[in-house]
């Protein structure tokens, strides 16, 4: 089953006319979320509905390098190729209001990111799978011996500019965040255990460094930044943790990914990385409006 990664309708098994049909119609209706998800991914041309569903058929062919490299190469695209995120364009230099959205913003997606590794490690009796997702969550959340968990470092940001633990803890995430959430909760919840990994893990490929190989134009953030004297120490310790962690940690879950894939439908796995990697867009533009927010 083909599913909208916007909209979440649901489609037959490689249905793209259908799916084609669906975003046209929505594109004519001026919806904002599809038109952008249209020229973000297929095409910023009108196009007819033939062209419209060989482009889509196209987006979706792994060709000869199977389903991890269609993921980094789709992952690339979409946040760090030539059209990067705006948040990536943000990270090429240090912004005090876009780290302080960083800090609040991020606190809640890895209190879901937790659940959601614990849901795989409770769908899988896959040795290799689950050592994986413990040791994620344990760095995540709980710390590997004497190193903070991130969770903590993140929180050590915060506070060192300027917003107290507590005021996070109380704070309401924005609407984009809240999106993510809801949709990365709903993918726990109804996936089995591979697709809840292609969904959550192929994020980690943001702060991978290995990803110029695959056409990355920019890096999560500007390696300068934690070297540079202007830049805080907590700020420098969060970033850095997360952007020697995330090559592995990414890669390692794709690897297991390909490992085991050919036992599951490799669309759902494709429908579950796609819907997840719209929920990162909207929250990656949700650290950007918070700290929008703390500028004004």
């Amino acid at each position: 089953m083909a599913v909208c990664p916007v909209c979440n309708e649901k489609f037959d098994y490689g249905d793209y006319y259908t799916m084609a049909i669906h975003f046209i119609n929505l594109a004519r209706d001026s919806d904002s979320y599809h038109v952008q998800w249209i020229n973000r991914n297929i095409s910023r041309e009108k196009i007819n509905v033939t062209q419209f569903t060989s482009a889509i058929e196209n987006f979706y062919n792994m060709g000869h390098g199977g389903i991890k490299e269609w993921i980094i190469n789709k992952f690339v695209e979409q946040f760090r190729g030539e059209n990067p995120h705006p948040f990536i364009l943000k990270m090429q230099g240090y912004s005090r209001p876009v780290m302080m959205g960083y800090a609040v913003e991020h606190y809640f997606f890895l209190k879901q990111w937790v659940k959601s590794c614990s849901i795989i490690v409770s769908k899988t009796d896959l040795d290799d799978v689950q050592r994986y997702e413990i040791e994620n969550i344990l760095s995540e959340y709980y710390g590997i011996g004497r190193k903070k968990p991130h969770i903590e470092l993140l929180l050590e940001m915060g506070e060192d500019l300027g917003i107290d633990r507590t005021q996070i803890y109380a704070t309401e995430p924005l609407d984009g965040t809240k999106f993510a959430i809801s949709r990365w909760r709903d993918i726990a919840n109804r996936c089995n255990w591979i697709c809840i990994m292609a969904a959550m893990h192929s994020l980690e490929l943001v702060a991978n460094r290995k990803l110029n190989n695959y056409g990355a134009r920019y890096s999560y953030f500007n390696p300068e930044m934690l070297i540079s004297p202007l830049v805080p120490e907590s700020v420098k310790k969060f970033l850095g943790e997360g952007y020697r962690s995330d090559d592995s940690h990414s890669f390692r879950a794709l690897d297991l990914i390909a490992k085991y894939c050919h036992d599951y439908n490799m669309e759902s796995i494709q429908d579950a990385y796609l819907m997840s990697a719209y929920a990162f867009d909207r929250y990656l533009e949700a650290r950007l409006e918070r700290g929008e927010m703390f500028e004004n």
